[in-house]
């Protein structure tokens, strides 16, 4: 096949960074942005206003919002890639400001929608040009009931580009320039960036694993007390902003970001502790394939010890993506090749990159962007596919307002794991498969389920502990440690080493320094199981559920997440039932794995 390229093209943004355009573009949007600030601060709110002038408001804020979203996509490309540049950096900090501007306007709908009863709300919504927008409003009614008065939010808006969103910006900074001595089982020592240091624990060698363990956690220990500072003054804003709201709990802004109820996150966790040995025996296989009586934490993206478990080059894990997707879905396969042929993807390992992987886009040219480093393992096979996931669900919602396309994350990450459950049994359906082979892929399987089951719910626990003794003061480094070791502890039990934990994840962890998304954690473990539930109906009902899959996809802005499932796919999810059958479906793959690992060859 012809050499596909691992680095993408962003001049569709704009011609380059220092491009008048883009410079141009900047200081028009912020320009705009407040005087729309301005004008709607000098309006009376909707009981006291012609709805005209505020369905023109409505109307210009989604415009801004479509010009903010290009300009920040094409940052964040920027900074990503190459974290070490200031000038990027720069542009960052400057953006927040536009963020912050733009967020006035918004507390600003908030003003005018709230005074005015349901009835009127109801008249003012079915306003032709705004109509699509009645779910996006009305999550602003429900935001007034935990608001200051209007002149105090602006003022968070404000501080917060100094306040919470710098540190988040510090913790970029530190994370994408900290490196770590390597020191490779042969005695080669290199210098590697920590973004280069999660491929390597999922290499086939455990001996790579252990070493890419033990070295990047020195160079996440000599930063410790500066993340650990970072992700107090995070959460320290949160609850300070949430007592002064009167926010009820913590996790109700969590649970109003993500649109699901109380009562959904309480059912899917209810399913995971009921169903946590379905995933415990997977991780404990894995350690019993290595002939360990229980697995390290570097172990858990790690390969099962079988033949065949080389790394894959970027041209054939492009391949392998691309022909599960064809014989499945075509439409998906369609949507890649189209993002491949406009380089959108950038894969390349570099010292100069974040860690980590996520799926961008403008709202305004209707583009996405993929970032990851592909470094040959199956992980970075399974990320691929899940990141054209997330850029698949944008194409579906293409041509729509950008007030019905602000879908949570807990939807958002239902996209992206359909795409890798696509990938995994795509990879399965090859009759040629040895069963080694065949047992590799199940391995990657049986893995995803401890990913999201354990791994992820470990993060949930620990950010809530974590969380809880905030509110009594600051937390330590030391004590960060010791709630992250008795979370890995919790969730994994026995399968995991006693000793073998990793004390730092909270600080490797990018997740957890997200500024402007509280418990960035439990949406993957949504989306994991319900795109798991949805797949067994794909499985079940064939090409004809794709239908319904896509009315899903172009819902999920729509509606609270447990409105959109049962509208579109007849699941409901809050109760246990759906997500313990989901969980369920992993108990096939583990018991034909552990039949295969009796004799994989």
């Amino acid at each position: 096949m012809s050499t596909v390229s691992q680095s993408w093209d962003l001049s569709s943004y704009f011609p380059s960074f220092e491009s008048d355009d883009r410079d141009r573009f900047e200081r028009e949007l912020f320009a705009d942005i407040q005087r729309a600030v301005s004008n709607a601060t000098a309006l009376p709110a909707l009981d006291g206003a012609d709805g005209a002038v505020w369905e023109a408001v409505v109307v210009e804020y989604e415009r801004l919002s479509q010009r903010l979203s290009h300009l920040s996509s094409y940052v964040l490309c920027l900074t990503s890639a190459d974290a070490q540049d200031e000038r990027y950096s720069q542009a960052e900090g400057r953006l927040n400001l536009v963020r912050a501007s733009l967020d006035k306007l918004a507390i600003e709908l908030r003003r005018a929608v709230t005074p005015i009863d349901d009835a009127a709300f109801a008249r003012f919504v079915s306003r032709t040009p705004i109509a699509h927008a009645a779910y996006a409003l009305g999550r602003l009614r429900i935001e007034a009931k935990t608001s200051m008065e209007p002149a105090l939010e602006g003022l968070t808006a404000d501080l917060g580009t100094d306040g919470i969103m710098a540190w988040g910006r510090l913790y970029d900074r530190t994370s994408g320039r900290l490196s770590f001595e390597m020191q490779w089982p042969d005695g080669k020592k290199e210098v590697l960036s920590v973004s280069q240091r999660r491929s390597l624990m999922a290499d086939a060698d455990r001996t790579v694993r252990r070493a890419a363990f033990d070295c990047g956690n020195r160079a996440w220990q000599s930063v410790a007390d500066i993340l650990a500072a970072t992700l107090n003054h995070i959460a320290g804003t949160r609850l300070t902003l949430n007592a002064r709201r009167k926010v009820g709990h913590f996790l109700d802004v969590a649970l109003h970001q993500s649109a699901i109820t109380r009562k959904t996150l309480d059912a899917m966790f209810q399913a995971v502790s009921d169903r946590i040995e379905v995933p415990r025996r997977g991780f404990a296989l894995k350690a019993r394939a290595m002939g360990l009586p229980a697995c390290a934490w570097y172990d858990l993206e790690a390969p099962f010890p079988l033949p065949n478990a080389a790394r894959v080059p970027y041209e054939q894990g492009v391949e392998l993506v691309r022909g599960a997707f064809s014989r499945a879905y075509p439409r998906l396969a369609h949507h890649f090749d189209d993002m491949l042929a406009r380089r959108w993807i950038e894969a390349r390992p570099s010292d100069k990159k974040r860690p980590g992987a996520f799926c961008t886009g403008s709202d305004l040219t209707d583009e996405t962007r993929v970032f990851m480093s592909f470094q040959g393992s199956l992980g970075d096979v399974s990320t691929l596919a899940h990141e054209v996931g997330h850029a698949f669900h944008a194409e579906v919602l293409r041509g729509t307002k950008i007030l019905e396309r602000q879908y949570p994350m807990t939807l958002a990450e239902t996209a992206s794991t359909f795409a890798e459950a696509i990938l995994a049994d795509g990879l399965l359906a090859d009759t040629s498969l040895s069963r080694a082979q065949r047992a590799l892929l199940l391995g990657k399987v049986v893995s995803d389920g401890a990913a999201f089951l354990l791994d992820v719910p470990t993060r949930f626990y620990f950010e809530k502990r974590f969380y809880e003794e905030r509110a009594q003061g600051e937390v330590s480094g030391t004590r960060l440690s010791e709630l992250m070791v008795e979370a890995q502890r919790d969730q994994f039990g026995e399968a995991l080493g006693r000793g073998e934990e990793d004390p730092l994840y909270w600080a490797s962890k990018l997740h957890f320094f997200i500024p402007d998304l509280t418990f960035y954690n439990f949406p993957y473990t949504f989306g994991y199981l319900l795109s798991r539930g949805m797949y067994a109906l794909f499985r079940a009902e064939g090409p004809s559920f794709i239908a319904r899959y896509e009315a899903f996809l172009a819902a999920s802005g729509r509606a609270m997440a447990h409105e959109v499932a049962k509208s579109t796919i007849g699941c409901d999810l809050e109760t246990p039932r759906f997500w313990a059958d989901a969980i369920d479906t992993l108990i096939e793959p583990t018991d034909e794995l552990e039949r295969l690992l009796v004799q994989p060859s």
